[in-house]
């Protein structure tokens, strides 16, 4: 156990002293904890730098599995208990806009009773919830009752001011990036979904249920319709438009060209046409229709979609819809496919909202649709196991399918610098039933529906929710 101990150690000042030098050498600036002033984009610039972020990833997943190990078993395992506390008191934080009250006050802090006066809520309650978030650096206890922001809770901010925010809080998150929505809907609905889940696992009914309406939520919320239509009722207005503005935020964060950087569009023939099933407004294929104006791309999604998409491809593409170049096209992706043959299907964030069963139906759908020569190109989150994946290693697999596995003795995967990756998927599992898949899982529900793998374009742990991988008929 001590060679671990040092193992770990000697990882941390490793990767340490070659964080230092790379940001040196390349005039990067590191974060500072307490530094609110700077800009993310400024103190996080590092991470493009491929050395830098392998270093802090190393850091990173030493330092923890250090805790791991050396912490006692019962205080680690009796915080996991109680750690759905902190999301709740983000809750707090964010839907009383106490980051941005904070903002407001500058570096000196505000002392709890005048932010609680501030934020409508009672001082002494609100000062236990700071101070439990303050120990895990989410703001900060200057001198007794007194916070301030830190780098982290910065995060929470919308960067409206307080008093426009409280007299129309309906439209609090309206011109914002859309990521303290998507922060503020996980803190709440999925807070509130996950603590059935056990009742849910455990329930005859809804144990083994493919069901989309069997998930933790329609029991949290006592409703027995999909969760996209439950939100189209008119009393569900605010939480509707706080999830789509949050899944703008958290797109946000990734990489906007993948499907234009991963796929060698090039090869396609002049006049090729691309289906992007379920497209939405066609924002993710617009890099593409923009690269590639030989291709012909066709949007489908549900028919009160297509107007939308019209007006913003006016917009971001002037002259695509008119010329007929790109086309929306009102369409069920349960429904038999109305275009034949065409050189490529696309799903993106489609195949992760539905169990195996639904999902496979969407496959098959389109692989009766499929030409010779069609591809299809899955762009979704793959999950990678916490140990070495064999599968990886053996004759057939998929070129592009190995990934970076972090230096022993550390979970292949990076441990916990992943774990974002898990929490999306019991996201997917808490509202629609359904899972963000392992690699091997994916490739046996493409096989199912009659796809073969041919290439994958893997990021490696910890990297981008967004993995596209190419099939084709079989």
């Amino acid at each position: 156990m001590a060679s671990t101990i040092l193992e770990l150690s000697e990882l941390i000042c490793s990767s340490t002293s070659t964080l230092i030098q790379t940001c040196d050498d390349d005039g990067f600036k590191l974060p500072h904890l307490h530094d609110v002033s700077s800009s993310r984009v400024d103190t996080e610039a590092f991470q493009r730098n491929p050395v830098a972020k392998e270093a802090v990833n190393v850091i990173l997943a030493a330092a923890l599995q250090l805790v791991a190990t050396l912490a006692p078993a019962s205080t680690t395992v009796l915080n996991l208990a109680t750690a759905h506390f902190k999301s709740a008191a983000l809750r707090v934080c964010l839907e009383n806009n106490v980051t941005e009250a904070l903002r407001e006050a500058g570096p000196q802090g505000m002392h709890v009773n005048e932010l609680a006066k501030r934020c409508n809520l009672d001082s002494d309650k609100l000062s236990r919830i700071l101070r439990l978030l303050a120990n895990d650096h989410v703001y900060r206890e200057i001198t007794p009752e007194v916070f301030t922001n830190t780098r982290l809770s910065m995060v929470l901010d919308t960067g409206k001011d307080l008093e426009d925010i409280q007299s129309d809080i309906e439209n609090k998150h309206e011109g914002t990036t859309g990521f303290v929505a998507y922060l503020e809907h996980m803190s709440s609905d999925a807070h509130k979904a996950s603590a059935y889940l056990n009742e849910t696992l455990t329930n005859p009914v809804s144990a083994c249920s493919p069901e989309p309406v069997h998930s933790p939520f329609h029991r949290a919320f006592e409703i027995d319709l999909p969760v996209w239509k439950w939100y189209e009722h008119p009393e569900q207005a605010y939480r509707r438009r706080r999830f789509a503005l949050g899944m703008q935020g958290l797109g946000a964060v990734q990489p906007p060209d993948t499907i234009l950087r991963e796929f060698d569009w090039k090869q396609c023939d002049d006049g090729a046409v691309v289906v992007d099933v379920g497209g939405g407004i066609g924002a993710s294929i617009l890099p593409v229709a923009r690269a590639h104006p030989h291709l012909h791309v066709i949007i489908q999604d549900l028919p009160n979609v297509a107007s939308f998409g019209t007006k913003f491809y006016e917009g971001a593409l002037p002259g695509a819809v008119e010329s007929g170049r790109v086309k929306f096209m009102p369409h069920d992706f349960f429904a038999p496919q109305p275009v034949d043959s065409p050189s490529v299907f696309i799903l993106k964030h489609i195949v992760h909202n539905w169990s195996d069963q639904y999902a496979a139906k969407i496959l098959s759908s389109l692989r009766k649709a499929a030409g010779p020569n069609t591809t299809l190109l899955v762009v979704d989150l793959i999950v990678a196991y916490t140990c070495h994946d064999p599968s990886v290693d053996q004759a057939d697999s998929v070129p592009g399918s190995t990934i970076r596995e972090a230096p022993k003795p550390l979970l292949a995967n990076y441990g916990p610098v992943s774990e974002s990756a898990y929490g999306l998927d019991l996201t997917m599992l808490a509202f629609l039933n359904a899972q963000e898949r392992t690699f091997g899982k994916l490739r046996s529900l493409l096989e199912s529906a009659g796809w073969r793998m041919k290439r994958a374009h893997r990021g490696d742990p910890p990297g981008d929710f967004l993995q596209l991988v190419e099939a084709v008929p079989c």
